[in-house]
């Protein structure tokens, strides 16, 4: 009992423990479950509509657009400038399906089965013609070679590995194309159904020929607001908030943006660097002289042009190589060329220069035996049937191949980045062989037998050694260059310290406005992603740390001046205010013109009063016109003269965007021309089309989208 009265008497300290460990229990779950949504929002690219993407399904979709592109233009890679471009162009893709489906969803709107079977059928759709399945013949898409394709596909899954992994290839090429068909097409009814929202009239119609036709000339009298003096004009912080209000709408931001300041030194090679490889170019230029096989020279001195040592075009060259070979000897091996324009070091070898067919027409029969010798031996007997008269084709199915004709052309091997001795032996053979030779090539896997059927288009060819290397700065270099920068950053650890001290440091202290997200770098520079998830990161006066980036050639520095959040740009803003204020600035000058042209009746009375007087023509009201006196264009001089009779003087002075006018009519005349109804009306829901064209950007504001790639990509 004394052991529960004294629990009792310790009650309230009891109750404490227990709610606290209870709310330490609550609190590690609630923070469990908090990290994992912070999880989960961090693997996300971004949102359309409250609907996520991952990280995951997003690279799947830019992984499946880069095998298209690589199709298209048969490209083995891409470049990050491409890959950038694809990123960009999935992302697109993703927001405006997005937003199609949405509102097609709400009309009950979709692509049928039999829509995309007429399409099909139909074989016109610019789509389809990127695709395998045209007929050479018709120039159209067929259908029936897509179905045969299909067929070959299930059937070929199973059996013969290379093959299959070529069918999976334009499978997954034409799946791609499917989507993106069904896509467009629900795309284009969504904007069909809104484009018959719009309509003209005949009564519209012949209003527009009028607006279009009556041309006006007229004798202006202009009052340039460049002739006052902008230190005559006083501004007020009301007259500043008067026209913010007035104007506000123009400074709506629908994502958020971020105003740097940045240091950027990008570290060239020194003079001492230069001279290095200067040396080492010497010695690349007697060795290259001496050889008779350059291939082992151009690639010890690891040069950007690889040698193929086959006839090549000068497109297979750099520009200033290309330039350079019509003026060397056969034989001759140049000085070493500085080129200050690629910063590069170069020297050239010029072995062979011939006339060569650009485009090669031949056959071939691949001969294999147990060994080299056997296949030698089968090659030899083929060969010599040939020679005698037997059929190319007969015997090429006998080795269960077709031995039909082929074109090749300079352009499919001159760009390869190397070339074994066997290729450089075949692509040489077909080259300078006459038309209807027949020769049996040993190759190290067998042998081919070859014939040229045709040759055209006779072009100068050359085999060349390009020994080209960057001027590259040393390590040393490098690490002089960084430490300089470094002790800068350490020594200026605020905004205003590196504006300060920059230029006395030997630095430059640029600007960059209004950086979002969807941007790939930081002010233009590779390489910088570390930089752009801190930048979004960041707070207002932040300072960066010191980054390495571009091609591992560039230091960066960065400060945060300002963020720009979703809504209106307040007043505050350096932008906004010099923008406010020179609208500000033109209507305190339009009210002293005005005032100074309220009165003058005609032109003599204006250029009394110092206006500037011209003549202008082919004025109308369907365009605005161009004021040579003032250098600006000035709808409002359209509207006044089309509402002023001919011979009349304007009803009042007209205030436009660089200056205040007053004008005499002198004539009107109709320009030659019939009026059609129907054109007409036509051509204005045109015109009213591409007015309404910016639907898509409401469906856009209107859908919340959120893009989170800078911090993935």
């Amino acid at each position: 009992m004394a052991a529960l009265g004294k629990i009792r008497s310790k009650g309230v300290i009891l109750i404490c423990i227990i709610g606290l460990g209870l709310f330490a229990f609550i609190a590690e779950e609630a923070f469990r479950s908090c990290e994992s949504h912070q999880n989960d929002e961090r693997q996300q690219v971004g949102e359309v509509f409250g609907e996520k993407i991952s990280v995951q399904d997003f690279q799947k979709l830019v992984d499946e657009y880069t095998e298209v592109i690589k199709m298209q233009q048969g490209q083995e890679n891409l470049d990050d400038e491409q890959l950038n471009r694809v990123k960009d162009m999935v992302w697109n893709t993703f927001v405006q399906t997005k937003l199609i489906e949405n509102e097609t969803k709400k009309l009950g709107l979709t692509v049928t089965d039999q829509e995309m079977q007429n399409v099909l059928s139909q074989g016109t759709n610019p789509m389809l013609m990127q695709t395998p399945f045209v007929n050479q013949q018709t120039g159209r898409f067929d259908a029936n070679a897509l179905k045969k394709f299909l067929a070959d596909y299930k059937s070929q899954k199973n059996t013969n590995p290379q093959v299959a992994q070529q069918y999976e290839t334009i499978y997954k090429y034409w799946t791609f194309i499917e989507k993106s068909l069904r896509q467009q097409l629900l795309a284009q009814k969504y904007q069909s159904l809104f484009a018959h929202c719009l309509i003209s009239n005949k009564v519209e119609a012949k209003m527009a020929f009028k607006d279009q036709n009556e041309e006006s000339q007229i004798q202006l009298a202009a009052f340039p607001y460049s002739s006052i003096a902008d230190n005559r004009v006083k501004i007020s912080d009301s007259d500043l908030k008067a026209k913010y209000d007035e104007l506000k709408p123009r400074f709506k931001q629908y994502v958020e943006s971020r105003d740097i300041k940045f240091v950027d030194v990008k570290v060239s090679p020194s003079a001492k660097d230069r001279a290095a490889l200067q040396k080492q170019f010497a010695g690349y230029a007697k060795d290259l002289a001496a050889s008779a096989d350059p291939d082992a020279v151009v690639r010890k001195s690891v040069s950007q042009v690889p040698y193929l040592g086959v006839p090549v075009t000068k497109d297979a060259f750099p520009y200033d190589i290309a330039a350079r070979l019509d003026s060397m000897a056969v034989g001759s091996t140049s000085k070493v060329i500085d080129n200050k324009q690629d910063n590069t070091l170069n020297i050239v070898k010029l072995i062979s220069k011939q006339q060569l067919p650009d485009s090669i027409q031949f056959r071939q029969i691949q001969i294999g035996g147990t060994d080299a010798a056997d296949a030698h031996r089968r090659a030899d007997s083929v060969y010599t049937a040939l020679k005698a008269g037997a059929d190319f084709e007969v015997i090429a199915k006998k080795y269960g191949q077709t031995g039909e004709k082929t074109w090749m052309t300079t352009r499919q091997y001159q760009s390869a980045p190397s070339m074994d001795k066997d290729t450089k032996n075949y692509i040489t053979s077909l080259n300078t062989m006459p038309v209807n030779e027949i020769k049996n090539i040993t190759l190290t896997q067998g042998n081919l037998i070859v014939q040229v059927v045709d040759r055209k288009a006779m072009v100068n060819k050359y085999v060349a050694a390009v020994i080209k290397h960057s001027v590259d700065f040393s390590r040393d270099t490098y690490s002089a260059a960084y430490n300089k920068f470094s002790a800068f950053v350490s020594a200026n650890q605020t905004s205003a310290d590196i504006v300060k001290n920059a230029k006395k440091s030997g630095y430059t202290v640029q600007e960059r406005k209004d950086i979002t997200t969807a941007e790939h770098n930081v002010a233009g520079i590779r390489g910088t992603r570390d930089a752009l998830k801190w930048l979004f990161e960041a707070k207002d006066g932040d300072v960066s740390p010191l980054y390495e980036c571009g091609d591992n050639d560039h230091l960066l520095l960065v400060v945060l001046e300002r963020i720009n959040p979703k809504g209106y740009r307040s007043l505050d803003d350096p932008q906004v205010k010099e923008l406010v204020k020179a609208e500000v600035l033109k209507d305190k000058k339009a009210e002293m013109l005005l005032a100074k042209a309220n009165g003058v009746k005609n032109i003599a009375a204006a250029k009394s009063k110092g206006a500037a007087v011209s003549t202008v023509n082919q004025i109308t009201f369907a365009a605005p016109t161009f004021i040579p006196a003032t250098g600006a264009s000035e709808p409002a001089i359209s509207g006044a003269v089309a509402a002023t009779a001919k011979g009349h003087f304007s009803a009042h002075p007209v205030k436009g965007n660089a200056g205040v006018y007053v004008f005499q009519v002198v004539n009107k005349k109709n320009r030659p021309g019939k009026f059609d109804a129907n054109a007409m009306m036509q051509q204005i829901r045109q015109k009213e089309l591409q007015a309404a064209g910016n639907f898509m950007n409401e469906l856009y504001v209107k859908a919340k989208v959120v893009d989170n790639r800078y911090l993935f990509f």
